[in-house]
């Protein structure tokens, strides 16, 4: 509870401002009879959040009393004590009139006036209002408690929220069998259709409604899989009414109507209109359209407000079964069009969605009726596909947005946890705002729970996005966290957040036991059960894992009081320890398979620490469902996401889909299956390397550590002794040099003994050494040899980057210069990369945009190859593919074509566009020749904008396989 005297940020000091509550005394709220129906029904959430706050509960009136404070609620137009306000002279409202959903509060004559150009627009400024007093968006879906006070004083100044720059902003709740198809019909009652209680009820939809208006969104597409908005409660529409939001659906849904009412009433070789029974327009034409008009009349009759969707895609999420002629869409359209001037007006706004093989017809140059709003989408993975040409005139109806923050799909699933990278959405929007992208946008956010953060972050950007420059973004985050949890823990638990968002998109969490490998001939490999992490390479899969463990331990750490807690499980806590302990579960796992076929005895052991951190993950989700807000959530945290890809438990879609029967989500089991071994009695010495999966005695040839070099960023090189028995032994190791040096040099050997191996570099000599080592130990000795290169580094050359374990990796961001051209230059953006600036330069020859410059110094001469590792974007312009070149030091530039050179298609979304959006990267490569060693300068030219690049990596001959490739190199300053 805040002290006496002190106020929440956005209130004023005790005995200042207007009283909303003192002295144990509320103000009266006020609002007219005659007022729009979302004002008259938000004024009681507003004494509601006054009474959590205070425990003092306003009255509401529909006059206004003859004495005391009063907070007076109304629309213009629509409310006589707001309009003689205004009529005298004593309210201006120039600046809101006639706007889209602008907001005004300023105390007039002793009076708190909370009016607006619209309903929405008041309802905005009402939950302002309770955001002010310490009433989160959040406070129902998350628990996030109120902020308690005695005395409430707001400013009495004028504010206006503004006109929101996206008209229409909203989300989609989809893809929400387990959690939230468990969970809703539980804790609100069953759908009200017969023989369908899965369905969601205007109860349900009530609290979803609430909280979108208090986002300060206005728009919904509702659930879908298995669930028909009309139909499983007649109310639904009406409460949407009730509450003023702006109804839709989904790009699969044309003309108010869920597919799902079809699939009810529909069945092979008959359906409630004559017709076949068919989803197929050219088949069962009569019988769609009398189905579209229906639903187009209960729009009418109802009264509610909608974008109507149009077109049309086949039943399922997936392309029509009448093939994809531009000539029958635009028959669709047009039939579409006819039914709606029939029955209702084509002024009602309309949205054609070019989703997934929708696209095809704008590419063919098929355009909707001018007052249609064409919404372009991204690829299911955060990244747009398509921008409007500019060097077009722009569409009239204007453009929207799709956007997914939850997918179901190939390349596989993400539903479980909170995945998105707050940069790399924030760069995704400002793309989409820069191209003219503001007509609508919605985000599909699967269960809603779960997408607290980038949801919110998604319309605060999409309402005002010259609030949120990219610097801007550690100001949103620890705004964020100071809503939900206070200021004093702000800090702290934004940077939880933050670099959970940052750790998370490396890798979609169901994807951790997927690795794809892509041979020589362009064949692309999945294999689900083995690590995309490196167990061998620069300790990757050891190295991940741990920062996950450092994170969780810091998010574990932050004492919220007792009250927060519900809230800090729910929106914190537990993605990050259960996301930390999937990490966990897979380093055990997969060192287990490795182990265990390698003969080690420790093998069995990982098997158990595997199976007890698999009943973690159990017990994390049973403390959400059981254990927090006494047990509100009971079946909600339900979703699987570690038994992805077993194909002989749930069959042929279990390599993308949930593990499910009959369309009935799976409780996880450990995929892949951990190994137990039998051991012998008898001690049995074994040894293993960094760098390789082999193990000695047994593996061919001799053991090789990885390169050393003075000049290593690498982890240090190790050499694991392990036993393969169950009778420990003592070894010993002895290296061939006196300035070699492993640490331990010896000891007893239980299950493992990790030695580390450091070269004393003022006694190591000049050039390359090979020098061996020699394990000994249970009677057999293995000899390990270590490669010492050690180059010298003239004072000249101490600039930039240096090679070693040949190659030299460089972050994106730390260039050595960024040079601009004709007013467009590179842009860092923190946790992502560089991008060129603005969005919408023209695309330029190479060798003439603008370039980042990285000095670095190669010992290696001869061929040497570029990887490129760039965000997996989309070709959003309009030529064949986005475009970058490469050059070292003035030879000419190297031009890569993305698009080609991956052969990822968006659209067809084949095996190749799979591979990079699942690795979250597009990884490329040039060829080059490095005449002589010494100083170099590797320059990377802009052609296309839109590229987004992560890292470069020049790989001068010992690169090793790895996911995220190899840690940055040893940089000199200059």
């Amino acid at each position: 509870m805040a002290g006496a005297g002190s106020a929440l940020p956005g209130l004023a000091e005790a005995g200042t401002g207007f009283p909303l509550v003192s002295r144990g005394k509320a103000a009266t709220i006020v609002v007219s009879s005659g007022d729009l129906p979302g004002v008259r029904r938000v004024v009681g959430d507003l004494a509601a959040d006054v009474e959590r706050v205070t425990g003092v509960r306003p009255v509401v009136s529909g006059s206004v009393p003859d004495h005391g404070p009063v907070v007076l609620v109304g629309t213009l137009g629509h409310s006589p004590a707001v309009d003689a306000l205004v009529a005298a002279g004593r309210l201006d409202v120039a600046g809101i009139a006639g706007k889209w959903e602008t907001s005004l509060s300023q105390v007039v004559d002793g009076r708190l006036v909370l009016t607006g150009s619209d309903q929405r627009g008041v309802i905005y400024g009402v939950y302002e209002v309770s955001r002010r007093i310490g009433v989160s968006p959040w406070y129902w879906w998350a628990d996030v408690p109120p902020r308690r006070q005695a005395e409430l004083h707001l400013p009495g100044e004028r504010f206006s929220l503004g006109t929101p720059h996206v008209k229409y902003r909203g989300f989609f709740i989809n893809d929400e069998n387990p959690a939230l198809g468990t969970w809703a019909p539980e804790y609100f009652g069953p759908g009200l259709a017969p023989g369908y209680p899965g369905g969601f009820n205007r109860l349900f939809y009530a609290k979803v409604f609430e909280t979108l208006l208090r986002l300060r969104a206005n728009y919904l597409w509702p659930a879908v899989w298995g669930r028909a908005f009309a139909e499983d409660d007649p109310l639904n529409h009406a409460t949407a009414k009730e509450y003023g939001v702006v109804m839709g659906t989904s790009h699969e849904a044309p003309m108010m109507r869920g597919i799902e009412e079809w699939n009810r009433h529909a069945t092979p070789g008959h359906d409630p209109y004559g017709g076949t029974g068919e989803w197929s327009f050219r088949r069962n034409g009569d019988a769609i359209k009398a189905y579209w008009t229906d639903g187009i009349r209960r729009m009418a009759r109802e009264g509610f407000e909608g974008v109507v969707t149009l077109g049309m895609r086949g039943n399922g999420d997936v392309s029509l079964p009448d093939g994809d002629g531009i000539e029958l869409m635009r028959e669709i359209l047009a039939a579409e069009r006819d039914i709606l001037a029939r029955e209702l007006s084509t002024d009602v706004p309309q949205v054609w969605t070019l989703y997934k093989e929708v696209q095809r017809y704008w590419a063919k140059g098929l355009r909707p009726p001018d007052d249609v709003i064409v919404v372009f989408t991204d690829d299911n993975w955060g990244n747009i596909r398509k921008q409007p040409d500019l060097s077009l005139p722009p569409h009239p109806g204007g453009y929207g947005l799709y956007y997914h923050f939850d997918y179901v799909g190939g390349g596989r699933n993400y539903k479980w946890v909170d995945t998105a990278l707050l940069a790399n959405t924030w760069e995704q929007l400002n793309q989409a705002t820069a191209y003219g992208n503001d007509r609508l946008w919605v985000a599909n956010v699967g269960d809603m729970k779960g997408n607290e953060l980038p949801l919110q972050f998604f319309l605060d950007y999409a309402w005002n996005p010259s609030a949120w420059p990219v610097s801007r973004l550690p100001a949103w985050e620890r705004e964020f966290a100071a809503e939900n949890f206070g200021p004093a823990l702000a800090a702290e638990i934004a940077g939880v957040l933050h670099d959970y968002g940052r750790l998370q998109s490396r890798r979609k969490p169901e994807l951790l036991n997927r690795r794809i490998t892509l041979a020589p001939d362009g064949t692309i490999t999945y294999d689900d059960q083995a690590t995309p992490f490196s167990l061998e390479n620069y300790g990757e899969l050891d190295r991940v894992t741990a920062e996950w463990q450092d994170l969780a331990a810091r998010a574990a750490r932050i004492s919220v009081p007792a009250s927060f807690r519900d809230a800090y499980y729910e929106l914190v806590l537990y993605e990050v320890e259960a996301s930390a302990n999937l990490y966990a579960l897979r380093r055990a796992e997969f060192t287990n398979l490795l182990y265990a076929a390698q003969g080690r005895a420790w093998a069995n052991g990982l098997a158990a620490v595997t199976e007890a951190r698999f009943a973690d993950d159990l017990a994390l989700a049973a403390k959400y469902n059981t254990g927090v807000a006494g047990g509100k959530w009971k079946g909600f945290q339900t979703q699987p996401h570690i038994d992805y890809g077993d194909v002989e438990r749930y069959g042929p879609n279990a390599p993308w889909q949930q593990p499910e029967l009959n369309n009935v989500a799976l409780p996880d089991v450990i995929f892949p299956a951990v190994r137990r071994i039998d051991v012998p009695s008898a001690a049995s010495l074994g040894v293993a390397v960094d760098g390789s999966l082999e193990a000695w005695p047994g593996a061919a040839g001799r053991p090789v550590l990885p390169e050393f070099s003075p000049w290593q960023s690498a982890p240090a090189q190790y050499i694991d002794v392990f036993n393969r028995g169950r009778t420990p032994f003592r070894c010993t190791v002895t290296p061939g040099a006196s300035w070699v040096r492993v640490e331990p040099r010896g000891g007893r050997v239980e299950e493992e003994l990790r030695m580390t191996v450091r070269i004393d570099w003022a006694r190591a000599p000049r050039g390359t050494t090979t020098v061996p080592i020699t394990v000994s130990g249970a009677g057999s000795s293995v000899v390990v040899d270590a490669v010492v290169r050690h180059e010298d580094l003239p004072a000249p050359w101490r600039r930039g980057f240096v090679e070693a374990g040949g190659y030299v990796s460089v972050e994106a961001g730390h260039c050595s210069a960024n040079v601009g051209a004709s007013g467009t230059s590179w842009r860092r953006i923190p946790d992502l990369g560089m991008t060129p600036f603005p969005v919408t330069a023209a695309s330029r020859a190479p060798g003439t945009g603008p370039r980042l410059e990285y000095r670095m110094t190669l010992f290696t001469t001869g061929p040497v190859t570029v990887w490129a590792r760039l965000s997996p974007r989309s070709n959003v312009l309009t030529g064949d593919g986005l475009r970058y070149a490469v050059s070292f030091d003035d030879a000419d530039p190297q031009v890569v074509n993305i698009t080609k050179a991956t052969g990822a298609d968006d659209t067809a979304m084949n095996r190749q566009w799979e591979r990079t959006t699942s690795d979250n990267v597009n990884l490329t490569s040039t060829a080059h020749v490095v005449t002589e060693a010494g100083p170099h300068v590797l320059k990377f030219w802009m052609v296309d904008p839109a590229v987004v690049l992560q890292k470069l990596v020049v790989d001068t001959g010992g690169l090793r396989p790895s996911y995220l490739g190899p840690p940055e190199s040893m940089r000199w300053p200059g």
